[in-house]
Formats: structure tokens, C-alpha cells, sequence
């Protein structure tokens, strides 16, 4: 647990939880953070390389990418287990870079709960406030109300080893949040749960961020997790950024390939642009199809490029339906459907050899083909980006 001390500079005050989370409503409770050009270098290997955002007050911001991305990396300079090689960390606009983690006044949560065993759930959420020498009635009021939010308050004379995972996460939760900090710091916390749990506890965490107000940074390899929780999402890759924005704009307007791999299934044929933007981008593949973008990257008539569309936005059609207007088409032949449950997942093979892959919802309605039919696909330019042509 990272402490707290109100002689740190913007150190936040001891309301009570329910006048915090009125406030929420119209004030955030959090607090600004700035990364301003974050830097961690190990030998040669720089592992994070000029971080660079503003998360604003009682926003939820996650860090999401593969392992060794470098977003644990980033959040223990946060914290302060990391010293900080170049660049700055503020917080309301004061510089916490060279400030003890026990004196940010940030609450943390680890993947691995860091429960202490030997104490109830009771003493585990009251250590935070015990250690700032907090009044005992003070401390079962603050207590109390923090088990409430997790919904344990049933089972505060527990012992760790007699609670299932998800209840000893909600014991972290409450621990992290107890003393009421500004900034919230989340390492992974749910990767050792089931996917259902996962689910239930990420809808949990949301509400009590939203009715805390607190500003809170997560780190996630979770693609859904990232996406249910966050008001914006950075995707980093070898220790950069490689897009910041809201779940729905880097999942349907990715900046580039690894984003638009990283975050789902996506299908990229390349090609070159015909005619450039602005407007609407006409793009030529390389079997001599021509279609259409809303959206491209900045290319020049005849740039190489990669035509970015996701399997959902395209719809299946029997070969003989005519085309319609101003509507992406392609035709192949069905190779592969793999049953999803919500969804069955088409391969579809092209004249040129390429696969493109479709996701038909799981209604009677929709057309579901049978493997080697052929079949058109159509989609709309609104749901096209053309990207550069870096490697995904």
C-alpha cells in the first residue's frame, strides 16, 4: 500500500466516503495527472520510452499491450518503485518525480492482493487509516463504508485464507480506497480471475471510480477489460505509444496496424490509394479491386497503404445479389466458419489468395453460408480506414 501524508503538496482531506461521492457528481474528487515525457532505461534497453499524456481529474485511464510493453513499467514510476530516468510526473501540477511513494498519497492494487493473512478483513481495509494514527471511531466509520462499496461488509471478521479469490480482491479494493486517495494506481488486479468474476468485478470498480470521482490509472494486457473500464486507453508497444483515445475510437479508428491487430480481429489488405483524400479515399488492391475510405492516413496518389475494415462491419450476401451503391463489395468463397456463440466467424477466400474474415451474428435472419459457397461481402466506406503500411 502506497501511504499517504498531508504534507505532501495537493494531499487530499479526510471527508467522509458519502460527501466524496456526492461531490463526485459535480467535482471530481481526483486529481491531474501528467506524464511528461516518461523515461526508463535499463542498461540499453530503454523500456519506456517519453511517455506523454494529461489524465484529467476522476478519469479512468488504462494502460494496455502485450507483455513487456512497458505499462507495468510505467506505472511503478508512478507509484515511485521506479526511479524516473528523464522527463517529469505531476500531480495538480506539482512535481511528485523525486517525492517518496509513501508520501504520494496514492492507493494501490496488485494482481496478487497483498492480503495480510493474519489479520481479518476488518484490520486489512483499517491498516491505511491505523498507520495515519487515524481516531478508532473514525476508523470503523471509514471501515464500514469502504467494505459497503465492495459489498463485504458481511464479512469483515474473515481471514484471507477463508474468502475465494474475488473476495479477497474486494478486500484490496477497499483497501486501496479507504483513506480516500486522489489517485488510485491498478497493476493487473483481476488477471487471476476467472472470466465471469472478471467481468462482475470490472462493473464494480467502475461504479465505485464513478462515485468516488477518484482519478485512476489500470494496467491490462485484457483487450475487453480495457475496453469496459476506461474513459481512454493507451496502446503501448516496446515501451511507446502507439495510440491514446477513447475505447471506441482506437478500436474503430486505429492508427496503425499493431493497434488495429492488437485490439481484435481486423482485417488489413493492402493496396495503394487511387485518389487521395479529403473526402471520401478511392483504394486500389493488388488483385485491381477498387474501394472506398471515409478516412486515411496522410498518402499521396499511388502511396502504399493497408485497407483496415473489422469482421463485424461486413455483412454476407449470396453471390448473385446485386451490388448495391456506394457500398464496399468483394467475392470469395467461404473456406473456414468457426461457431462463436454470439457470432460465427467466417474465413473467406478471394481471387487473389487473401482470406478476409467475416463475423455474422448468430440469428436466423442473417444469411449463413455453407462452407465453399460463394459469397459477396459489403461493408461501408464509413467503416474503412486506409493505414499506412508499417507491419502489424
Amino acid at each position: 500500500m502506497i501511504g499517504q501524508d498531508a504534507t505532501v503538496p495537493g494531499a487530499v482531506g479526510l471527508a467522509r466516503p458519502c460527501e466524496r461521492a456526492a461531490a463526485a457528481v459535480t467535482e471530481p474528487a481526483g486529481k491531474v495527472l501528467e506524464l511528461q515525457g516518461l523515461t526508463k532505461i535499463y542498461g540499453s534497453e530503454t523500456v519506456v520510452d517519453r511517455f506523454e499524456t494529461r489524465i484529467q481529474a476522476g478519469e479512468f485511464f488504462s494502460l494496455l499491450g502485450p507483455s513487456g510493453s512497458g505499462k507495468t513499467t510505467t506505472l511503478m514510476m508512478v507509484a515511485g518503485f521506479a526511479s524516473i530516468d528523464a522527463g517529469r510526473l505531476l500531480v495538480d501540477g506539482v512535481d511528485l518525480a523525486a517525492v517518496p511513494p509513501e508520501r504520494r498519497g496514492f492507493g494501490m492494487v496488485f494482481q496478487n492482493y497483498a492480503i495480510f493473512p493474519h489479520m481479518d478483513v476488518f484490520e486489512n481495509v483499517a491498516f491505511p487509516l491505523r498507520a495515519r494514527g487515524m481516531p478508532k471511531s473514525l476508523v470503523r466509520e471509514r471501515v464500514a463504508a469502504a467494505l459497503d462499496l465492495v459489498r463485504l461488509g458481511h464479512l469483515s471478521d474473515r481471514y484471507a485464507r477463508q474468502l475465494s479469490g474475488g473476495q479477497q480482491q474486494r478486500v484490496a479494493i477497499a483497501r486501496a480506497i479507504v483513506f480516500q486517495p486522489p489517485v488510485v494506481l491498478m497493476d493487473e488486479p483481476l488477471g487471476a480471475l476467472d472470466k465471469n468474476l472478471r467481468y462482475d468485478l470490472q462493473v464494480e470498480i467502475k461504479e465505485i471510480q464513478r462515485r468516488l470521482g477518484m482519478t485512476v490509472l489500470y494496467v491490462t494486457h485484457d483487450q475487453e477489460e480495457a475496453m469496459n473500464l476506461s474513459d481512454r486507453v493507451a496502446i503501448m508497444s516496446r515501451g511507446r505509444v502507439e495510440q491514446i483515445g477513447a475505447p471506441r475510437d482506437v478500436y474503430e479508428r486505429p492508427a496503425n496496424a499493431f493497434t488495429a491487430c492488437f485490439l481484435g480481429e481486423a482485417n488489413l489488405l493492402p493496396g495503394r490509394i487511387v485518389t487521395p483524400g479529403p473526402g471520401r479515399v478511392a483504394f486500389q488492391l493488388e488483385d485491381g479491386a477498387v474501394l472506398h475510405a471515409d478516412e486515411a492516413a496522410t498518402l499521396a496518389a499511388g502511396g502504399e497503404g493497408q485497407l483496415f475494415v473489422r469482421p463485424e462491419k461486413l455483412t454476407l450476401h449470396p453471390s448473385a445479389d446485386p451490388p448495391r451503391e456506394g457500398v464496399n463489395r468483394l467475392s470469395g468463397t467461404v473456406r473456414r466458419a468457426s461457431f462463436l456463440g454470439s457470432v460465427v466467424r467466417y474465413a473467406v477466400e478471394m481471387g487473389s489468395g487473401a482470406f478476409v474474415t467475416a463475423d455474422a451474428p448468430n440469428v436466423a435472419a442473417h444469411h449463413h453460408p455453407e462452407l465453399g459457397e460463394r459469397v459477396a461481402l459489403a461493408w461501408s466506406p464509413a467503416d474503412t480506414v486506409i493505414l499506412p503500411p508499417d507491419a502489424a
